[in-house]
């Protein structure tokens, strides 16, 4: 297996996981599901539980919020749902594996009203495009329509 890089973007439910899940259980019979959400609060893990049962008992689900290169995965098809910190990109993808992230397109509404959120917009399009350059495909979900925009 060599490396494969699919960058999945898009809006808030438009469609991304679902489309990254499809095409990872094409591409393996038993892909990884790698969530790097935090856990905030018990509704919240209840959903992620709720998540894990509806993909079903193929999937091998990770809970990983920043550290995702300490989980050896070669050979491996893996949704990472979704894109965090730009360094453990590059040392988390050195595997050779098929590599499905999932991300949010949050630059295409208006500009926001305080700097934090302006500040968080800035860095998640600059790691955003980053993996896009890297990616052998990227593909942008419009309404739960895939758009191939590369590869």
């Amino acid at each position: 297996m060599t490396r494969r890089i699919i960058l999945v973007t898009g809006g808030q439910r438009s469609g991304k996981s679902g489309y990254a899940q499809r095409l990872a259980l094409e591409l393996s019979d038993c892909p990884v599901y790698m969530a790097t959400s935090r856990v905030w609060d018990e509704e919240y893990r209840k959903r992620i539980e709720r998540h894990q049962r509806d993909r079903g008992p193929q999937w091998t689900n990770i809970e990983e919020e920043k550290a995702l290169s300490k989980h050896h995965l070669q050979g491996r098809v893996i949704v990472i749902d979704c894109v965090t910190l730009k360094e453990e990109f590059d040392r988390f993808t050195a595997q050779e594996a098929t590599f499905i992230f999932v991300t949010n397109e949050i630059g295409m509404g208006g500009v926001a009203e305080n700097t934090i959120q302006r500040r968080f917009t800035d860095m998640q399009g600059w790691v955003n495009q980053y993996i896009a350059e890297k990616a052998d495909e990227v593909v942008l979900m419009v309404s739960g329509i895939g758009v191939k925009v590369k590869g």
